[in-house]
């Protein structure tokens, strides 16, 4: 019972975090679902899914639940058992053992009977927890590809350039970056244009190294990105992506989010920069507002102009700009726009774009 208690607690969660997930894109996607007429077809992978998670859950609590009743049979064998051999022994008058010393050992075997039953029921809870362990260390013993050296080198700032020397880079099998030869000199904005499909993400994700290169060198000031912290690494790059990660929580939070200590005066000069102060003030509780799961209660324009203003509060002096107006009707470019020039300033800027309006004051294009 004990194993297979393990295994179907298991599919238990395997099945419960396919329904979690089923439900979370079903409410994260209700425009396209009603756009398409497609509310009976969720509705069936949800009752599909719904029922599986209760089918395996029947079933482990069906298997959890013998626990009881089965201690409860063996411990009642046990005592006709004792009952009858001891029966035995006394009716055999040679066999030394007489009515009180059995009516002892009786006592003390019942006594034992009831502690010996929940450490059964404990024994069948034992395998639910295990198959949890199971996949928790799933996440927690995953291989880490991103090593840290013993005595990493101290990043602070740019003080010349970004440099891809001869980089190349691989999703498992598939070549994505093929000798890439490319230098971003200081307080340069450098544009990446290209089909998609052809790594321009990729490539910017080098730089704060969410991955590692697979050939070559990716150097910060003759640096490799190897060969420093993380920590160091990303505090000197701010990101601004085509979707705006937003947290829901007040604007205050959002800006001042990764930054220590911010004070309210230096999180309302960033939302005046980027454009987003005005609008802010226009809420009820202004910079105290909550602005929902994922920025839910803001436009697409608005969302955005937040994700820059977290970036103007960061002050990084790396910028990575990944098609942060391709989303956005044209007064909200503008906008946008607007914010994101006042951004730039002064910084060493990488943009991914498909738009002119994004690129057309870049120093470089790179295709």
């Amino acid at each position: 019972i004990g194993k297979k208690l393990k295994r179907n607690s298991l599919l238990a969660q395997e099945r419960w975090s396919n329904l979690m997930s089923q439900l979370e894109e079903t409410l994260g996607g209700l425009r396209i679902i009603k756009a398409f007429n497609a509310e009976d077809k969720m509705n069936v992978r949800f009752t599909r899914a719904n029922n599986d998670y209760r089918n395996i859950l029947g079933r482990v609590n069906v298997r959890q639940q013998l626990a009881h009743p089965m201690s409860e049979f063996l411990g009642t064998v046990l005592i006709v058992i004792v009952l009858w051999f001891g029966g035995v022994l006394i009716l055999n008058n040679n066999s030394g053992v007489d009515a009180a010393s059995f009516i002892a050992y009786l006592a003390i075997l019942y006594s034992l009977i009831n502690p010996l039953k929940e450490f059964s029921k404990a024994g069948y809870s034992i395998p639910k927890g295990l198959a949890s362990i199971e996949r928790i260390d799933k996440i927690l013993l995953a291989k880490n590809t991103l090593k840290v050296i013993d005595n990493p080198k101290p990043v602070s700032a740019l003080k010349e350039q970004i440099e891809f020397r001869n980089v190349s880079f691989k999703y498992e099998s598939t070549v994505v970056l093929k000798h890439v030869n490319l230098i971003i000199p200081k307080g340069k904005k450098v544009a990446l244009v290209g089909q998609s499909g052809s790594g321009k993400s990729t490539l910017v994700d080098l730089i704060p190294r969410y991955y590692d290169v697979t050939e070559g060198e990716l150097l910060i000031d003759d640096i490799n990105v190897k060969d420093t912290t993380l920590t160091d690494l990303r505090s000197i790059i701010g990101n601004v992506n085509q979707e705006a990660i937003l947290f829901n929580d007040s604007f205050f939070n959002n800006i001042a989010f990764g930054v220590k200590h911010a004070t309210f005066e230096q999180v309302v000069e960033a939302a005046k920069i980027a454009n987003a102060h005005d609008f802010i003030m226009a809420t009820e509780h202004e910079y105290d507002t909550n602005i929902g799961d994922r920025g839910g209660k803001l436009s697409g324009g608005q969302r955005q102009r937040i994700s820059i203003a977290r970036a103007i509060l960061k002050n990084p002096p790396i910028l990575i700009l990944d098609e942060a107006t391709s989303a956005l009707d044209t007064e909200s470019e503008r906008m946008v726009q607007e914010a994101l020039e006042n951004l730039m300033k002064n910084r060493t800027t990488v943009a991914i774009a498909h738009r002119f309006s994004t690129i057309y004051n870049a120093d470089e294009i790179c295709v």
